[in-house]
């Protein structure tokens, strides 16, 4: 019989594939563009009322925004923040301790390779 914990992870791993999977097709012709996980899910620490917390990450903060409008109406998150890649790049190497969580924590979607 699995461990409560075993089952949350295999959980955990099966909606993280799912977002994967939903993603995808979003990113077709969005050359330079990422979607980050971020939050309880990704630290592992959800529960049944935690939501799905997003980074989508382009080359430009237009077409970041563009990205994060297709993730909502797609209702793959509750939560998405638009963040150009110089932006994202900064927020990584500064000092802000909500960054710092978010850049410890996050796991990229896609693509699964950087290109």
């Amino acid at each position: 019989m699995a461990s409560v914990q075993e089952i949350r992870q295999r959980l955990r791993g099966q909606r993280i594939e799912t977002l994967r999977s939903s993603i995808e097709p979003l990113l077709a012709g969005k050359a330079g563009a990422e979607v980050w996980l971020f939050g309880s899910l990704a630290r592992g620490d959800w529960d049944a009322r935690s939501d799905v917390d997003l980074l989508a990450v382009a080359p430009d903060q237009s077409a970041a925004d563009q990205l994060a409008e297709a993730l909502l109406g797609a209702c793959l998150a509750d939560d998405v923040i638009g963040i150009s890649q110089g932006s994202w790049l900064e927020r990584q190497r500064g000092d802000d301790p909500w960054w710092r969580g978010i850049c410890r924590d996050a796991i990229r979607l896609q693509p699964l390779q950087r290109p």
